[in-house]
């Protein structure tokens, strides 16, 4: 049972989210007696974004996707989490009503069995983002893996869907965005914060605290300006797939890029891509009432 924790009250949201992120990830590798394999590098790591870094477009979304075609959503309720996801990445952390959003993020999986979105995100990796791995990040993480050193997702996706992302990509583990659950059942509510920009960063610190990692010795990818944090807490950055604001500042900063993209570039802003996956989703369901309707009339 998950409940919310006492960490330090003075914590800002992006410190409980981060550390509530690290204890996850922690005890999620740490379930059994751990036995490390022979050469393993016990103080150096790999950190790795999942949307547009090692998968193509949005996990999350991916999966909302996969949840409208289990008829999972309402339209109205697609609507609020897509409002709630764009305004929280519009209007910052300085906005009055930004805790409601941070509250509200999660809140499509309320009242809902733990095991239930676990067994759903299975199938829908299968079905919808196994294919959309970028190969070439694949191959990044597998050479940190074959240098002995454990490799590890970041990613404001909740964090048992990032589990069975890292899972089956054969990695350490994942960081991700923890929602507050009682009796296995999840209540709606976040630890903080969605573990986005200085989230991350207080993620991986509190993951290399308790796996005793140098810092200085371990390496990050992101496509993404808004992950500049993370990638400046680790001693090796690296802008993979760039927006063009993280591009200039990795050329700034001597940062290596490397883009993995093909033919034309994927949009980089955040918020056309998440609308055009709504609007998708809410006119499949239009569309399913509209038929449904129409059968009844002609019935009648």
């Amino acid at each position: 049972m998950r409940k919310r924790k006492a960490f330090d009250d003075q914590a800002s949201a992006a410190e409980i989210a981060g550390a509530a992120s690290a204890e996850a990830a922690y005890l999620a590798v740490h379930e059994e007696e751990e036995h490390l394999p022979p050469g393993t590098d016990l103080t150096a790591a790999a950190f790795f974004d999942v949307d547009n870094t090692m998968m193509q477009g949005a996990s999350i979304f991916h999966f909302a996707r996969g949840l409208v075609a289990r008829n999972f959503f309402t339209t109205g309720d697609l609507l609020r989490f897509a409002l709630l996801q764009i305004k929280f990445r519009l209007v910052g952390e300085d906005a009055a009503d930004t805790s409601r959003a941070r509250e509200g993020a999660l809140a499509f999986v309320a009242g809902r069995q733990v095991s239930e979105i676990v067994d759903l995100g299975e199938e829908i990796y299968d079905e919808l983002m196994a294919d959309r791995i970028y190969p070439r990040t694949r191959e990044l993480a597998q050479r940190h893996l074959d240098a002995g050193q454990r490799v590890w997702l970041v990613t404001a996706t909740p964090v048992e869907l990032a589990q069975i992302i890292g899972r089956r990509l054969g990695l350490t583990g994942a960081l991700g965005t923890v929602a507050e659950t009682d009796d296995g059942v999840y209540t709606g509510r976040l630890f903080g914060e969605m573990l986005h920009g200085q989230a991350k960063a207080a993620a991986v610190r509190a993951l290399a605290a308790r796996e005793g990692l140098d810092l200085r010795r371990c390496t990050a990818y992101s496509d993404s300006v808004n992950d500049v944090p993370m990638l400046s807490v680790v001693g090796t950055a690296v802008a993979i797939n760039p927006d063009g604001a993280l591009r200039d500042i990795a050329r700034a900063r001597g940062w290596q890029i490397k883009d993995f993209r093909t033919g034309r570039k994927a949009a980089k802003i955040w918020v056309p891509g998440a609308l055009g996956a709504v609007l998708a989703g809410i006119a499949t369901l239009m569309w399913r009432s509209l038929r449904r309707r129409a059968r009844r009339a002609l019935a009648a």
